[in-house]
Order: structure tokens, then C-alpha cells, then sequence
């Protein structure tokens, strides 16, 4: 399992697909994409996902902080016709401005991000900053009690890539096993800023974004792509707060900034 993440390419090549099946037409339900576009990745890697907003016109920005992913993401482009729709920044986002990205967003794409990223709260305000009026979220992690919430899959222990909610171990026993494993503390961070659906919710609602849209999947539509296994939502009935957490192996979300012009008269249209 681990292996699949030390093979960027296919990873990329991964990304690009299943956000190319799943993640365009979910987005597209309430933002239309096309050459009159921005869009802005943040923690874009290689920039997988931003390959099928290209490729239907969008002007595409991605910010990544790991300088190697960058390297390989100006590489994987170098040869492709959308090359010149695609602009990266090797920076931590809390350090970066919408000026250095040429202005404000219609579209602002998280998938599998925002549970490395620290102070959430703190980020959530921060990205109003990006967000045009009229512009979307799109969101895509997993919450941190499902099965493989601790991102264990890409330990170098074949055993424990496989061993499910081991990440759920009281901390000073989880640690003493991943020292003992060998394996490094990047799985420690995740412990510190794994979210779960409530907790990221009540963000929402706190900093004032409303939700427009939301999924949550049984089966990530990820592994469609990795494992042959089909998108599966988990049923309406076992979306049970809290429960739910932990066999829920991806939510979606779309949010707007309720605060923006646009979102109120949306909002004041939809209650009449």
C-alpha cells in the first residue's frame, strides 16, 4: 500500500483521474468551469488535480510546500499543452498573498489537506482573503476516526500500512510503536491536526461559511481509481454524528463565505 506514494507519477496520474470523474462534476453543481475560471490549490503536490481544471480552461494556481513535489509538478507539465494554464509557488500558505497569485479566486480546491494543516480556525478566516464573492470552497479529507484516519497507509511497515484505527491508541502507546516501527514523525503531526466532521462543521459555522453541498462516502471515490473499489456514499440513515466518523472514509464539501454579498442574496432567494 505504501509503495503507491513513493511513485509520484502514478500518484499524479491518480489524482488526475479521479478528480477529472468525481471532483469536477461535484464542483461543477455549483460553479461553472471554464476559461473564465481562477482556481487555487492549496497543497498541491504535483498538481494532479489541477490537470482536469486545465484542461476545461480554468486559469490554475497551485501552492505547495515541499519544494521536491514542486520540482516534479514543473516536470510533469514541461511537455503538456496546458502548460502555460498552470502557475506554481513554493511557499507555506500563511506566508503567501493573493497578490502573488495575481488576485482573488472563483474556486479554492483542499482534497486530503486541510488535516496537515495546523490552527484550522485560524486558516478558515485566512481564506477569505483568496475567495472572490461569488467564489467556492471545495473540501476533501478524511475524518481522522475512520479506519485509516492517521494517514497510516504510507508507513514503511508493511503491517501497519494495514492495520486499521491503530492511530486511535493512546498517544505515548502510539508513539512507542511507531518508534519502535521505524517510522518517522510525520504521523505524530496528523495526530495533532486530524479533524473529524463535527469539529470541522463548527469551524464553518463559527467563521461564517455556509454549506452548499456535502458527501459523505462509505468507499472514497479515490479507490475507485487505487483499488477498483466504486464510490459508495454512506447511507442517510447510518449518518449518525460522531459514528459516523469512523466508517467514513472521505467527505466532500462545496461552502461559500455567508458573509460575501453574493452568498446573502443566494441565501435570502432560497428561503422565499
Amino acid at each position: 500500500m505504501q509503495k503507491r506514494h513513493l511513485n509520484r507519477i502514478q500518484y499524479f496520474n491518480e489524482q488526475r483521474e479521479s478528480t477529472q470523474k468525481y471532483v469536477i462534476p461535484y464542483i461543477q453543481r455549483h460553479k461553472k468551469l471554464d476559461e473564465n475560471c481562477r482556481v487555487l490549490e492549496i497543497g498541491c503536490g504535483e498538481g494532479g488535480n489541477l490537470y482536469p481544471f486545465a484542461e476545461v480552461g480554468c486559469q490554475c494556481y497551485g501552492v505547495e510546500i515541499q519544494q521536491k513535489q514542486i520540482n516534479n509538478a514543473v516536470e510533469y507539465y514541461r511537455k503538456t499543452s496546458i502548460k502555460k494554464q498552470i502557475t506554481f509557488l513554493c511557499q507555506n500558505i500563511y506566508d503567501t498573498t493573493p497578490q502573488q497569485l495575481d488576485g482573488k479566486f472563483d474556486v479554492i480546491f483542499l482534497r486530503d489537506v486541510i488535516e496537515h494543516i495546523p490552527n484550522q480556525e485560524k486558516f478558515m478566516d485566512f481564506l477569505k482573503d483568496f475567495l472572490l464573492p461569488d467564489g467556492v470552497v471545495f473540501f476533501a479529507f478524511p475524518p481522522w476516526h475512520n479506519p485509516f484516519g492517521g494517514h497510516q497507509q504510507i508507513c514503511k511497515s508493511k503491517f501497519l500500512s494495514h492495520l486499521p484505527y491503530f492511530h486511535l491508541l493512546p498517544q505515548k502507546l502510539y508513539k512507542y510503536i511507531l518508534q519502535k516501527s521505524g517510522e518517522g514523525t510525520g504521523l505524530l503531526n496528523i495526530r495533532l491536526t486530524g479533524i473529524s466532521i463535527a469539529r470541522f462543521e463548527r469551524i464553518l459555522k463559527t467563521e461564517n461559511y455556509r454549506i452548499l453541498e456535502k458527501t459523505s462516502w462509505l468507499f472514497n471515490p479515490n479507490y475507485q481509481v487505487k483499488y477498483g473499489l466504486p464510490p459508495t456514499k454512506v447511507w442517510k440513515i447510518f449518518q449518525i454524528p460522531y459514528l459516523q466518523d469512523f466508517y467514513t472514509t472521505a467527505m466532500y464539501y462545496v461552502i461559500e463565505n455567508r458573509c460575501s454579498p453574493c452568498a446573502t442574496l443566494r441565501e435570502v432567494v432560497s428561503n422565499s
